[in-house]
């Protein structure tokens, strides 16, 4: 699938809307992950522009501070690594808003977990060299930075070439479809990314409205997908390497029959 070329750095942890925003393609609308699992990742790789849903309510039981680590040898034995976080508005802090507690301490553990489950790996020293930009993102205080800073890098290592927006820069209505909606519109992309979850709730008219369409995105189950819904997709970029997953992700995104080849 050919992505559109980016129109702003994705060295960025958080590029703002361009004022001519580039026409066609994908887009994917999802708030940072922490070290996000496979399907999310493959969904964000299949996009020509990922907008960073970082104005809404932060969930504690989500991914947005947490991922959950599986052992290199043993994929069903699972540990979860969470980043501590203080919400000052309480439950209604939003997603930009929340601060990371302790950012020295985080970094560390943060860190030395993530050592210790893939260090092994014929393939730790390129993804080693490819977190040192999370590792910094601490530095920030912000739990969003730190979670939208190892998705990027993950893309980057990928071989991502999209765009990567902010949904807090640009307007939109409240609505969750028409948000969506007014999202997409506003990053000139054609059609919408939608996973299995979101095509549950989906008004189609705003889209509609628009003139967008409206495209599920669905992984197999089978392979190293058995797992890519529960765990960190640094499991499997450990156990096949970068290429290894770009090509199984390009797979993805091409042609129906190419989905045996992404399993």
């Amino acid at each position: 699938m050919p992505h559109t070329s980016p129109s702003s750095a994705t060295a960025s942890p958080a590029a703002s809307s361009p004022d001519q925003p580039a026409s066609g393609g994908l887009c994917a609308i999802h708030q940072p992950n922490l070290f996000p699992r496979l399907t999310t990742l493959a969904k964000l790789f299949a996009a020509d522009c990922w907008i960073v849903l970082d104005d809404v309510q932060f969930t504690r039981r989500d991914y947005q501070h947490r991922t959950r680590l599986a052992a290199l040898e043993a994929p069903e034995r699972t540990q979860w690594l969470s980043i501590p976080t203080h919400l000052p508005q309480g439950r209604q802090t939003l997603i930009q808003d929340a601060l990371i507690a302790g950012p020295a301490s985080a970094r560390r553990r943060t860190e030395a977990m993530i050592r210790q489950e893939y260090r092994t790996s014929p393939h730790w020293p390129a993804l080693q060299t490819a977190l040192e930009p999370v590792w910094a993102a601490f530095d920030t205080g912000r739990t969003a930075a730190v979670a939208e800073t190892s998705t990027r890098v993950l893309l980057d290592l990928l071989g991502w070439d999209g765009r990567i927006l902010t949904a807090s820069g640009l307007p939109a209505r409240p609505e969750r479809s028409e948000r969506l909606a007014d999202l997409t519109a506003a990053a000139g992309a054609d059609a919408y990314l939608c996973g299995t979850g979101g095509m549950t709730y989906l008004a189609p008219g705003p889209f509609t409205t628009r003139g967008i369409a409206v495209a599920p995105f669905l992984p197999p189950s089978t392979g190293i997908w058995a797992s890519g819904r529960r765990v960190t997709s640094l499991w499997a970029l450990a156990h096949l390497g970068p290429n290894g997953i770009a090509a199984r992700l390009q797979a993805l995104t091409g042609s129906p029959d190419s989905l045996e080849a992404a399993a």
